[in-house]
């Protein structure tokens, strides 16, 4: 991570891995990404929030539209008050299934860069 601390790195928390392998190809600046692998009890979202500082960095929430992922943005936003929300268009219902140019545009709307070939 260079010259960057920790806190400056923004956390992009996802469902899974391959939301995840979605997001680091289209991101073009050092993000962590933490996957929850589904809906998690607050005892583990407790560990994850504090194993990576979350209280003190940028965390951004970018869930499916379906009811797992629903249910688990209002189980993040309890925790994590201050995280941005970004949506992905309802019609796609998952990121993964969400094509590159529509996430590379949902994450750039958060100020996240994007590897401009996919905008």
């Amino acid at each position: 991570m260079s010259h960057l601390t920790r806190q400056n790195v923004k956390v992009i928390i996802v469902e899974g891995r391959t939301d995840k392998e979605k997001v680091l190809k289209v991101v073009n600046e050092d993000v962590e990404i933490v996957c929850t692998n589904g809906t998690i009890n607050v005892e583990r979202l407790e560990d994850l929030i504090e194993m990576f500082d979350m209280d003190h960095r940028d965390v951004f929430i970018l869930v499916d539209e379906d009811n797992a992922g629903k249910k688990l943005r209002k189980q993040l936003s309890k925790e994590l008050p201050h995280a941005i929300h970004i949506n992905i268009d309802k019609s796609y219902r998952e990121v993964a299934a969400t094509p590159e140019s529509e996430l590379a545009v949902a994450l750039v709307s958060s100020h996240i860069r994007i590897n401009p070939n996919f905008l």
